[in-house]
């Protein structure tokens, strides 16, 4: 069967965030699936397969991390349905069957993927006692991101601060259900973007994702708030590095960005 590497949010090879796809005619079982998962060890590996026609959702998708199957991945969402659009598996928009309900991505002129994904439900919480010391640096505020995204939100003083973070992975585990985003304002908003993050998710085997989309449907309601605006572009600033469009749309949130599938093989089990 084929399995492709897909550079996703990034319009060029090795940025952005790498996930494997694999289409499938149905699923494994889930130790032969978290096998392929861990073999690929990227930050996120998709497995899809289609649906019969005639239902809510036109593929089954799942997401799978080097240590554990995930409730919801953006990256991979848009690496799968950048994989459908160019090899001609699918047309138009597809929706997929998920863990977070149907997700739907739909391509635009411009080559760019939307996805229609649920915005996550912010709780203003205190800040943990001890994290400071495992993140490096003194968070402004906490935010609870709720059961689907699973983590929690460190708002920082200001972007030197999000750039210059060198955690404790193991430590930050203790604080969260996947792990942390840490967030400030963009220094220069003419840089083309608004705000900026990084993303450390030990709790399932990432010790810094490079670029999450489902981190987004947090930060984007979490800054539209502070900015006054709906429509805002999050720099992730990891060492590929990529940018995330957003867009609230009350209990949806939009993303989208670009892929580019940079490897593409056979497996042989």
């Amino acid at each position: 069967m084929r399995i492709r590497i897909v550079d996703a949010f990034s319009d060029r090879p090795f940025a952005g965030n790498p996930a494997g796809v694999l289409l499938l005619d149905s699923f494994p079982d889930d130790a032969w699936l978290q096998n392929v998962a861990v073999e690929v060890n990227h930050a996120e590996t998709a497995f899809a397969h289609r649906l019969p026609g005639g239902g809510d959702a036109d593929w089954a998708l799942r997401w799978f991390t080097p240590a554990a199957e995930v409730n919801m991945c953006g990256h991979a969402t848009l690496a799968t349905a950048h994989v459908l659009h160019t090899t001609g598996a699918h047309e138009g928009p597809v929706r997929f069957a998920t863990r977070s309900g149907v997700l739907i991505a739909t391509p635009g002129e411009d080559g760019s993927i939307t996805l229609d994904f649920p915005t996550a439900p912010l709780t203003r919480t205190e800040v943990p006692d001890g994290v400071a010391t495992a993140l490096g640096a003194e968070p402004l505020s906490a935010f609870d991101t709720g059961p689907n995204v699973g983590d929690l939100i460190l708002e920082l003083a200001d972007e030197k601060t999000v750039h210059a973070l060198a955690p404790d992975h193991k430590a930050l585990g203790a604080f969260s259900e996947r792990g942390i985003i840490a967030t400030a304002r963009a220094e220069d908003p003419s840089r083309g973007y608004d705000f900026v993050s990084r993303c450390f998710f030990p709790n399932v085997g990432i010790d810094e994702d490079p670029v999450t989309g489902s981190a987004h449907t947090a930060l984007a309601p979490f800054w539209a708030e502070r900015l006054g605006r709906t429509g805002l572009t999050g720099l992730q600033a990891s060492r590929r590095s990529g940018r995330v469009r957003t867009e609230l749309r009350g209990d949806r949130t939009l993303l989208t960005g670009r892929a580019v599938i940079t490897i593409e093989g056979e497996l042989l089990v």
